[in-house]
Order: C-alpha cells, then structure tokens, then sequence
C-alpha cells in the first residue's frame, strides 16, 4: 500500500538519492563492469527519475529504498537481456536473477551484497593509474553523490576544471578497468591511504557544508561514519588508520546538536553548550582512538583525533589545552604540510598566545585567496588586534566566497559589530 504524499515525493527521493545513489550504483558497476560507470549512473538516474514522477501519481511506496532497487534491477536485466538478444552476448554475462517485484528487496542488493560492492567500488575509484585528486573526486561523485559544483567547492577549483577532471578520470578508469576487488598487500596500502582521503572530504563536504541552506549536511556525514565502520570490518581493511579516522568522524559528529541554535544560526564552539554533545558518540571514539593505538606510527587521522579529544574533554571553552592542540597541530603540519593545516594552527596559537602571534602566522600564508575560512579568520584577529578597517575588508572577502546562509549572517554579525570602531559602514560596501 502506497502513502500519498506526493507534495513530499520530490523531498523524498532528493534524500534517498543522498542515502542510496551510491549503494546502488556500486551493485550496478559491480554487475555490469567497470568500463560502464557512466551507463550504471544513468541507470540510477533514470530509475530516480522515474521514482519522481511515480510517485507523485500513485503516492510514495511504504519501502521506497526496496522500490527503487527493484527498479533499477529491472532496467538492468533489461539492458544486458537486449544486448544478448542484439549481440549474442549471453556467455559473457553474468547469470541473470529473476527481477524483484517493486516493493521488495531484490536479490541483486542483499545488505552483504551491497556492503562487499561499495568496498569494491571505493579501492576501484583509488586506483594507481589515477591522478590522487582524480581519486578522491570520484569516489565522492560516485559514492558520496556529490555535485561537480560541490566537488569544486570541495577541492577549491572552479566548477569547469572540475568537470574535466571527472570526465580523464572516467576515461581512465575505463582504460585501466579490471576485476572490482579489495587489494591484498602493498597496493592495499597505496589505495586505502587514498580512500580514507576520500571518506575525509565527503565528512567535512557534511560537517561545513557549502550548501546555501544547509549548514550541516547529516547524510554526507552519516555515509563516511558508515564506510568508515565498514572498512573496520573487513579483514584486510580493519587497520589502525581507520580507527583513527573513525574515531576523529565520531567526535566530530557528537557536536552537531550544539551547532546551531533553533533558528539554524551558527554556534561557535566558545558558546556552544557542552550538554548537548552526544556522549555516546564520544564513548564510541575513544573505543576506536584505543584501537587506532595498536600500530606503531601515527597518521594525519590520528593527529586530528587527537585534536578532536582535547575539545571533547575540556568542560569549558575556557578550559581547553590550547598548547597541546597547538603541539598536535605542529607535528600535524609536519607530517601533512598544507596551508589549511597552518590556518587551523595559527587559529589555537591565537587561543594560546593571544592573536598578534596568530595573525602574524597567518599574514605569512599563501595560496588561500579564494578560501572563505582564510579572510574569516583574518577578519576576527584584525578585529582582535583593533584593525577595523582591514577586518572589515576581509570579513567583506569572505562573505563573497561563501555561499551557506547561516556563514554569511555570521559573517555579517561580526562586520556590523566593527561599526563605529574606524570601519566603513555596509553602505559603502562594494557590491
């Protein structure tokens, strides 16, 4: 029995497209072979589609998830059933299941089936042949369901070369396309550096969101936590490492209650109330932080978990241990050198040692220009250190590099409070 609902319908299948896309187009791959990643992402575009204009006839089905596998399943045994009858290609495809009814659960995306394909599809995305950033883009495209305008957003690159990175990637994956298959040995190691690279973005895509309505995206967050769990509980894959990235996504996650107020207005972490963490979640990472603890070396991950740590244990703001998040932020720039590494230290060398220090570190960065987060934190030290003039330039930067609603008032918060301080009004603003 269907639940009409259709002024919903469209609502719906935008979140089952967040929620399963990337499931079912990993299956899909799975079945039909790598060279056809484009044909499998049409297939689920189309049986989304088709699920939009269902739906708004006949009313959302009471298992949507299971329709919507059903019918891509269809359309799949459809197409290969044609090429067989076109191509006489039957002995090289493989055995054809019977296809589900819509509304259960196919064969084809048994929970163990659609777990082993996203795995697969993960460590093919990270294949050597590929370009590092061509890696990551598709495993967020593909599995994360991001858009190109979000990758670019992501990766800070204008929305035309990303669309050209995706388009090599593509063709190369095809070039290259082999068995989807969890490595063994030292391509293992090569490719899941890569993937937790990958499950990292499409986390912080979901934590600081470029979306221009949503501030938070919790299905982008909810999938890394959940690929993250999955690769704990593969044996080739339950490695240190991933704990420590596991670790770091729980802790990370536990804040989200306290992020926003209830008009989805930013809460900075100086005046969120520490009641409102989840105190599970952070059970949970130091359960995975004491796992992470079983290898001899420390990655980026476990660093950045360690960070995340000292936030979830201090009581109050006040009480934090900047200096020791400073200390995990030196050995983190160390071992990662990246300018947005030196940004996040120069923010806890301002919270240890006042923001002179800070703002110093931070006028000595390069290649942040078009990273809001950059001229943000510019604004607020100048601001600190009693520059109105220049912290409202740079606040006035950042507001047009970023797109989220909620960013922007917070940004135009801290501009109006530089009035009557030697700043310029918003009237002379440029436009």
């Amino acid at each position: 029995m269907a639940v009409a609902v259709p002024d919903s319908s469209e609502r719906l299948v935008a979140h089952l497209f967040r929620h399963e896309a990337g499931r079912l187009q990993a299956v899909l791959v799975r079945w039909l072979g790598l060279h056809r990643l484009d044909e499998a992402e049409d297939l689920v575009q189309d049986t989304l589609l088709q699920a939009l204009t269902v739906w708004k006839v006949r009313g959302v089905p009471e298992q949507p998830a299971a329709w919507l596998y059903a019918v891509a399943q269809r359309k799949t045994l459809d197409l290969l059933r044609r090429e067989q009858r076109h191509r006489r290609l039957a002995s090289q495809a493989m055995p054809l299941p019977e296809a589900a009814a819509e509304g259960e659960s196919p064969a084809l995306f048994l929970a163990d089936e659609i777990t082993d394909s996203q795995l697969r599809m993960l460590f093919a995305c990270c294949h050597p042949a590929l370009l590092p950033e061509a890696q990551l883009a598709l495993c967020l495209k593909i599995l994360g369901g991001l858009s190109t305008a979000e990758l670019a957003g992501a990766f800070l690159v204008p929305v035309d070369t990303m669309t050209k990175r995706l388009y090599r990637a593509k063709e190369r994956l095809r070039a290259v396309a082999g068995r989807l298959e969890v490595p063994d040995g030292s391509s293992l190691t090569t490719r899941l550096a890569a993937v937790l690279k990958s499950l990292y973005l499409l986390f912080n895509e979901g934590y600081h969101s470029a979306h221009p309505e949503q501030l938070i995206r919790r299905e982008l967050c909810e999938e890394a936590l959940r690929l993250a769990l999955l690769l704990t509980q593969h044996p080739r894959t339950n490695r240190p490492e991933v704990h420590a990235l596991l670790a770091l996504l729980c802790f990370q996650t536990s804040r989200f209650a306290a992020r926003t107020d209830a008009d989805g207005a930013i809460v900075l972490l100086a005046d969120q109330d520490r009641r409102r963490w989840h105190q599970p979640l952070i059970a949970q990472g130091l359960r995975h932080l004491a796992a992470a603890a079983e290898g001899n070396a420390a990655s980026e991950f476990h660093l950045e978990a360690a960070i995340a740590l000292e936030h979830c244990r201090a009581p109050t703001y006040a009480a934090t241990d900047w200096p020791a998040i400073g200390r995990y932020y030196d050995q983190l720039l160390r071992l990662k050198p990246s300018p947005v590494v030196a940004l996040h230290r120069a923010v806890a060398l301002g919270q240890a040692e006042g923001p002179a220090p800070a703002l110093a570190a931070v006028q000595a960065l390069a290649g942040l220009d078009h990273y809001h987060l950059y001229h943000a934190v510019l604004g607020e030290l100048y601001a600190q250190t009693n520059q109105p003039e220049p912290a409202a330039r740079h606040f006035d930067y950042a507001l047009a590099l970023t797109a989220s609603r909620a960013e922007q008032d917070l940004l135009r918060r801290k501009r109006a409070a530089l009035v009557g301080k030697g700043s310029p009004d918003d009237s002379r603003r440029p436009q």
